[in-house]
């Protein structure tokens, strides 16, 4: 019998869920163990993540000779604490496909385009506000062969880093206007109304004239208003 992980929010989504296929294949068969953290799981590198990674990669748009293919977006926010509380010195680490919908990874073997301008991986570090802001292209959707006709909606992997790697958090970020987030199983894993907290706001103010729509997204670590995360993120 395969047992769901059952969260403390109901925000998160189970591990266990059928119409998401490698869910079945993944989720615990047993009952959980609780392993505690020791120091070796507590405690890293923060505040010095730049010497350990290197300097951030902000522009996923410049990485190369050329430009990439696609819509350029600026995507601006705010790393928080449950009590709004910004959390400084995070490290996001970004990654997605590319404007056609294809990753740079040998097992993408879907028919549309490598862009040999775009990579798809870059990293920001948050301020001593919480904020952050990186420059990208709009991802396409992709084929993902978990059901008939199944496509992914446009999005963003993200991965927070802590003041440890054991704080390690994976999310997606979605796009408020597209319709594939309503029969995406990966997204439906997250019910209502929690859901909208992985899509972020197209903003104005953060569009930049003439060169880049702007986007919202801010990722709350727990509480009342916390960023649903994923397990998994191989899909």
């Amino acid at each position: 019998m395969i047992l769901p992980y059952a969260r403390e929010d109901a925000g998160q989504p189970p591990s266990l869920c059928p119409s998401y296929g490698s869910t079945v294949a993944r989720s615990p068969r047993q009952p959980l163990v609780k392993i505690p953290h020791t120091l070796t799981e507590t405690t890293g590198p923060a505040g010095g993540w730049d010497k350990l990674m290197g300097a951030s990669l902000a522009d996923l748009t410049t990485q190369h000779k050329g430009a990439p293919q696609g819509q350029r977006i600026v995507v601006s926010g705010r790393v928080l604490d449950e009590n709004g509380r910004p959390v400084p010195n995070t490290v996001m680490e970004i990654w997605q496909a590319n404007a056609a919908g294809r990753y740079i990874h040998s097992k993408d073997q879907w028919d549309a385009p490598h862009d040999p301008n775009f990579t798809g991986a870059g990293r920001v570090i948050t301020d001593a506000e919480g904020r952050y802001q990186y420059v990208t292209v709009r991802p396409g959707a992709y084929p993902w062969g978990n059901h008939h006709n199944a496509w992914r909606p446009s999005h963003i992997h993200l991965s927070l880093l802590g003041p440890a790697f054991a704080t390690r958090l994976v999310t997606q970020m979605y796009f408020p206007d597209d319709p594939l987030i309503e029969i995406d199983p990966i997204a439906n894993a997250v019910p209502l109304p929690y859901r909208q907290r992985m899509v972020s706001r197209f903003d104005i103010e953060t569009t930049r004239p003439n060169w880049a729509l702007g986007y919202l997204f801010d990722v709350v670590l727990r509480g009342r208003d916390e960023t649903p995360f994923e397990d998994d993120h191989h899909d």
